[in-house]
């Protein structure tokens, strides 16, 4: 099992299951969202998710149509994202989880939009979009 929760701690979840399809999202919705040059992200199975502490803390913004990120409304830690498309898969942010998740990111996605200060130095592979089955229920523009 994994444990995660918010920066004020008032939000906590649990996760049964392994996390899927690591990566890093470099587009411009994730670098806002998160304050950053990227998201640290995977996906988890909504059926193995679940908050133990704090749910009604979470407040919901659909950043895209059908795409709604889920952050604590006390301190503003980005948790989960949800997808209308796909009810049943949630983008987790790898920042907040309090346990090694055992898989690490394996590249980098929409690297064409990556913040102009931040230089990628490692040897994962890049992608300007999302490769096959990497990403989100849907594709085009921002990330996950």
């Amino acid at each position: 099992m994994l444990r995660g929760s918010c920066l004020c701690q008032g939000v906590a979840f649990e996760i049964d299951g392994a996390l899927k399809d690591p990566l890093y999202c470099h587009c411009s919705m994730c670098q806002k969202a998160h304050g950053t040059a990227f998201r640290a992200r995977a996906k988890v199975l909504a059926k193995e998710f679940r908050w133990s502490r704090g749910e009604e803390l979470v407040r919901y913004y659909e950043s895209s149509p059908g795409e709604y990120r889920g952050f604590c409304s006390v301190c503003g830690s980005s948790l989960i994202s949800k997808f209308d498309v796909k009810p049943a898969v949630y983008g987790l942010a790898l920042g907040v989880l309090d346990d090694d998740p055992q898989v690490r990111p394996l590249c980098h996605v929409f690297v064409g939009s990556k913040a102009p200060w931040f230089e990628i130095t490692d040897s994962l592979p890049q992608h300007e979009a999302l490769p096959p089955g990497a990403g989100k229920p849907r594709e085009p523009h921002a990330g996950t």
